[in-house]
């Protein structure tokens, strides 16, 4: 295991580990000082070692659907799914992206229902994946007794038309809850200008002066997540698509509170887990083809995150709507 070593839980009380000499205290308030992060406690087998640990969160090399039965239940806040899409790209030798269909199904059915296991009540899971395959995985998820919240349209161009179809122009993210989501943080994007007179380029019907300044509220439909093309926002040592820090910004922030538990079962270039650091959450990450590039990537920083001006109402603010 490299930067760091496993200590024995001294305290556990909600996903918090106190480190040596800490009272655990829970939850803990934003801006506040995080215990160091244990993730032997959220183990069932304290064999199992993690190849890579920071303040916040472990790094596991090895399959999913191995190492995620080793992982307590009901322990972690939100799970963060991409997997391969089953189009046939190369990850690597250990990565099969070929897969019979009802393979690749069989497959996905074995990780969400680890994934479901794995989330606490309230806790919240999103799918990234082709419309193809979310379609169907939502109705697994729903007969699993999950909560549907959302189907969110990420808008990025696949690669270049297909003969006698549509033009395939987005990603699905598919957000479901265990039950109630517990978690739910309203953001608001920036209100869009002209780049070139600096007016409005929406008419908001004469309603501009009663719009909220800090923005319009997120939709369900993403029309401003890049695709990540450019070399200082992903490793050159792994050619894969690689996410946008944006769209994790968005996860993250909407689903959880600072010192949650965030699950990536396909971690792939690290994007969840770099965020995760940046925002304060606590992570467990699984990768089964490139974890020494997430590894130079969190101890590196040398990767640029996507700008963001998502503004992110407080709870307090939306419990109180909720009235």
């Amino acid at each position: 295991m490299k930067n760091g070593k496993n200590i024995a839980a001294k305290c556990t009380h909600n996903g918090l580990t106190a480190a040596k000499g800490q009272a655990c205290k829970g939850k803990t308030r934003a801006g506040s000082k995080l215990p160091e992060f244990d993730v032997a406690a959220f183990l069932n087998h304290r064999d199992l070692a993690p190849v890579y640990v920071t303040k916040l969160g472990a790094l596991f090399d090895g399959d999913a659907l191995a190492i995620l039965p080793s992982i307590a239940a009901e322990c972690v806040d939100t799970v963060f799914a991409d997997p391969p899409f089953n189009i046939g790209k190369k990850y690597g030798l250990a990565v099969n992206d070929r897969r019979a269909e009802h393979d690749y199904l069989r497959w996905c059915y074995s990780w969400i229902d680890q994934s479901i296991r794995i989330l606490k009540n309230g806790g919240s899971l999103f799918s990234y994946n082709l419309p193809k395959w979310n379609i169907i995985l939502a109705n697994f998820l729903l007969e699993r007794g999950m909560s549907f919240r959302d189907w969110i349209v990420v808008d990025i161009k696949l690669g270049l038309p297909i003969p006698g179809r549509l033009y395939p122009s987005h990603y699905s993210l598919l957000y479901f809850s265990k039950g109630k989501a517990k978690t739910f943080h309203n953001i608001r994007t920036r209100i869009q200008k002209c780049r070139h007179c600096d007016g409005d380029i929406r008419d908001y019907g004469g309603h501009r002066k009663a719009l909220n300044p800090n923005g319009i509220n997120l939709t369900d439909v993403w029309h401003d997540i890049s695709p990540v093309r450019h070399w200082k926002f992903k490793s050159k040592k792994r050619k894969a698509n690689a996410l946008s820090t944006k769209l994790l910004d968005r996860v993250v922030e909407m689903s959880t509170d600072e010192g949650d538990l965030i699950l990536d079962p396909f971690a792939g270039s690290g994007t969840t887990l770099a965020v995760c650091e940046t925002k304060k959450r606590r992570w467990i990450g699984i990768e089964i083809e490139s974890s020494q590039v997430i590894v130079e990537r969190l101890e590196g920083k040398q990767l640029f995150h996507y700008r963001n001006e998502d503004f992110v109402e407080q709870a307090d603010l939306v419990k109180s709507r909720a009235r």
